[in-house]
């Protein structure tokens, strides 16, 4: 039976870390950046902006209030914007061959804001990806079990024919839930490896 291939994004093919955005928003705000350690948090709002119910500038506006710190919109989204480290080399590496083995497409909890910059700085490595689905598009987002369905079917897959990778226990949950074939995978190496048990399959 024909299979394809689901991965995140971010931590799985994309190399992120948060603690760059929290030393942008520090440095603008002349705020000590414990503050966005100890406060900032996945909340409600941050969630609402990942499946395109607000604006950044809306979600920049909640921050401010919630976290007592005032920035302009541009400092705000050149911080958010800083999130990138780069991509994980060896998984990108496989990428064209898992594309020509396998129907490969990505799936990523993301916003408007974080996706134009990630188009924009790594748009030929993630062009071997024949679609990318993202929550802020898709108005879910993962580890709802109902949105992995709902990206199954835009698919054309069957979810038990659907390999899911992701750096996320939760997120791996729900895609089990929903009848993916589902696995954890953090960095570069254990993405990789994990990519290459999939390419041996076809052989």
């Amino acid at each position: 039976m024909e299979k394809a291939v689901l991965l995140d994004l971010g931590g799985v093919v994309l190399d992120i870390d948060f603690h760059r955005v929290f030393a942008s928003w520090a440095k603008d705000s002349g705020v000590d950046k414990s503050l966005f350690y100890d406060q900032w948090s996945l909340d409600d709002a941050y969630k609402q902006h990942e499946v395109g119910a607000l604006s950044f500038q809306e979600y920049s506006a909640h921050l401010s209030r919630s976290l007592g710190v005032s920035m302009s919109d541009a400092c705000w989204q050149k911080g958010w914007n800083a999130l990138w480290v780069g991509v994980y080399g060896s998984v990108i590496a496989l990428l064209p061959q898992l594309a020509q083995q396998y129907t490969l497409c990505a799936f990523s909890n993301t916003n408007a804001t974080h996706a134009a910059s990630f188009k924009h700085h790594f748009g030929t490595e993630l062009s071997h990806f024949e679609t990318l689905y993202l929550s802020q598009e898709v108005g879910q987002r993962k580890p709802d079990t109902q949105a992995f369905l709902t990206v199954c079917e835009r698919m054309g897959y069957a979810p038990k024919d659907v390999v899911f990778l992701d750096d996320s226990q939760e997120n791996v949950t729900g895609a089990k839930a929903a009848g993916l074939e589902a696995y954890l995978t953090r960095g570069d190496a254990q993405v990789a490896s994990q990519l290459k048990t999939l390419l041996e399959q076809r052989v």
